[in-house]
C-alpha cells in the first residue's frame, strides 16, 4: 500500500516537473521572441531616423555604413512571426520591404532610378525573415494576399521612386501600426503631389498606383469613394478620372 503511494507521488512529481519545465520553456521562447522583435523594430527605427529626411533617403550615407543595414536585415533570419499576430507580422514585413529596397539601391548605387536595376523587384532574392524572397513576394504574397489586399499597404511600401508615397523617418511598429497606416494614407491622398484635382472642371488625376491596383481601392465602392474616406477636401463624386505618369526618379536626398 505504502509502496503504491510512493509510486503515485513519484509519478505526480514527474508530471509537475515536466509541466514546470514546459512552462519555463514557453516563457523563455516568448521572452526571446519579444526581445528579438523589439530589437529589430528599435534598430529599424534608429536607422530610418538617421538616413531618411522629408520622404527621401540618404543612399550615399547608407552605402558608407552598409554593415549597419546588413546587420539589421540579417537579424530577421533569427525571428519568427506569425500572421495570427497581425500587427507584429505586418509591421515586420513592411519594415523589411523598405529596408530591402534600400539595400537593393545601395548595392547598385549610384543609380538614377530603381528601374535602372534589372530585376530589383521581381528577380533578385534576398535572405530576410528566414526566407529567400523577392520584394514582389513580400508585397503581394506575404502582405496583400494575407490581409484582404488592404489598400493602405500601397502608402507605406516605398519602391524608391519619387512617385511613391514618401518613406517615413521611423519604423512601423505593432502598437502604432494602424495609426501609421491610416496617417500615411491620409498624407498621400491629401497631397497635390499624389492627387491633382481640378474642381471647376470636375477632373482628377490619380497616381498610376491607383490604376495598377484598382481592385484594392474599389473593394467597397469606386476610387473616389476610397479617396474621400481619407481626404479633407472631398472630390466631386462624378469627377472624371485619369492617371498621370509615375515618377520613377530615385527618392534621394539632395
Amino acid at each position: 500500500m505504502f509502496c503504491g503511494l510512493t509510486q503515485h507521488y513519484k509519478l505526480k512529481l514527474i508530471i509537475m516537473r515536466h509541466i514546470t519545465i514546459t512552462f519555463i520553456a514557453v516563457l523563455f521562447t516568448t521572452f526571446s521572441f519579444a526581445q528579438n522583435t523589439d530589437t529589430f523594430f528599435n534598430a529599424s527605427d534608429v536607422f530610418f531616423k538617421e538616413y531618411v529626411k522629408n520622404g527621401r533617403v540618404n543612399y550615399k550615407a547608407v552605402k558608407k555604413n552598409a554593415a549597419e543595414l546588413d546587420a539589421i536585415l540579417a537579424s530577421t533570419n533569427k525571428i519568427t512571426v506569425n500572421k495570427s499576430d497581425a500587427n507584429t507580422y505586418q509591421a515586420y514585413w513592411i519594415n523589411i520591404y523598405n529596408l530591402t529596397v534600400i539595400k537593393g539601391i545601395i548595392e547598385n548605387y549610384p543609380v538614377k532610378s530603381p528601374l535602372d536595376i534589372k530585376g530589383l523587384f521581381d528577380k533578385t532574392k534576398y535572405a530576410v525573415g528566414g526566407k529567400k524572397i523577392t520584394l514582389n513576394d513580400i508585397e503581394h504574397k506575404l502582405l496583400r494576399a494575407q490581409f484582404n489586399n488592404d489598400p493602405r499597404f500601397h502608402f507605406v511600401l516605398v519602391c524608391a521612386g519619387l512617385g511613391c508615397p514618401p518613406i517615413i523617418a521611423e519604423a512601423y511598429k505593432p502598437e502604432t501600426l494602424d495609426t501609421q497606416l491610416t496617417r500615411q494614407t491620409k498624407i498621400a491622398l491629401n497631397s497635390d503631389d499624389f492627387i491633382k484635382v481640378n474642381a471647376k472642371k470636375k477632373r482628377v488625376q490619380l497616381s498610376e498606383i491607383m490604376k495598377w491596383y484598382k481592385g484594392d481601392f474599389t473593394q467597397n465602392g469606386n476610387e473616389i469613394d476610397f479617396i474621400n474616406k481619407y481626404r479633407d477636401e472631398k472630390i466631386a463624386e462624378k469627377s472624371k478620372i485619369s492617371y498621370y505618369p509615375y515618377n520613377w526618379k530615385l527618392n534621394e536626398t539632395k
